[in-house]
């Protein structure tokens, strides 16, 4: 594993998969691409944009306290893992 990036989102885990679809603009899909790329560089694995959309979305809900406040949870036991 490199250490020359320092990115919020770390190496990806195992997970059960619901598929999802959604539209994006142009501009944030080249971001995706390109942070996808970084990952790949700094993890030495390669993964797409598309695997990564779920692990962002849930590194930034949990770690959004106004939506766990909202629905009473604490915001270290708003997600567990599935073991």
């Amino acid at each position: 594993m490199s250490t020359t990036h320092k990115l919020r989102l770390g190496p990806l885990p195992d997970t059960q998969t619901v598929k999802l679809t959604f539209t994006c603009s142009a501009s944030l899909k080249a971001d995706l691409d390109r942070y996808a790329a970084l990952h790949g560089q700094t993890y030495s694995e390669t993964v797409d944009a598309v695997t990564l959309i779920p692990h962002m979305l849930e590194a930034f809900m949990s770690g959004d306290r106004g939506f766990w406040s909202a629905h009473k949870l604490p915001v270290a036991k708003a997600h567990t893992k599935d073991t």
